[in-house]
């Protein structure tokens, strides 16, 4: 009897466990993290409370990543976000010694490089905040409310290819998110599956 009470002692914190560090939902809320910035600097996301954010998954070296950078399309959703008061979190999650894995001065030379308009550039080279976003791909997308909830998840758009002319044809499917948060409905759209390079993690 004593074993059977262990057993279900055990499956429980196993429980608890698993919901604690569950997956992003749409409609609930974001998980709490803190980060380091590229400047040297940390940032919760509970510090942001209040203002609408975008956490983009990146990998400068990944050939979708550059179709959205070279084309300007990933700075003019950027700045068409920054520019209405929201805050963007470009976040590197690629493990040192794999693609996409850069210093934090590199981190920032890309930046200028490429007319980045992200707020703040985080450096997750332990994938800690990845696994807790289970964050597949780069790029990969989440839209949070005010209140910290999860309004959109996935994909930027609806063209998952590396060809640089389909940006014209795509649906933006971040901008609709937001311009429909924006306007105070609610967010017909909330996920789709995120394309492009997978996030390169360590082992």
């Amino acid at each position: 009897m004593q074993l059977h009470k262990l057993a279900y002692l055990l499956l429980s914190v196993l429980l608890v466990s698993v919901g604690l560090s569950a997956s992003p939902e749409p409609g609930k809320e974001a998980p709490a993290f803190t980060g380091k910035t590229s400047h040297g600097t940390e940032i919760s996301l509970s510090d942001l409370r209040g203002k609408t954010v975008v956490l983009e998954w990146t990998n400068h070296d990944c050939p979708y990543v550059k179709k959205h950078y070279n084309t300007g399309n990933m700075q003019r959703t950027q700045r068409a976000l920054i520019d209405n008061d929201a805050v963007w979190l470009s976040i590197i999650s690629s493990a040192e010694g794999t693609q996409g894995y850069v210093s934090a001065e590199e981190a920032n030379e890309l930046t200028a490089s490429r007319g980045a308009y992200a707020s703040y550039v985080i450096l997750d080279p332990t994938g800690d905040i990845g696994r807790l976003y289970a964050a597949r791909t780069t790029p990969q997308m989440f839209l949070i409310n005010k209140d910290g909830v999860v309004e959109y998840m996935g994909a930027i758009d609806d063209k998952p290819s590396t060809r640089a002319q389909t940006v014209k044809e795509a649906t933006n499917y971040l901008l609709a998110a937001w311009q429909e948060l924006k306007s105070g409905k609610e967010v017909s759209l909330k996920s789709t599956k995120p394309y492009g390079c997978s996030v390169k993690y360590a082992d």
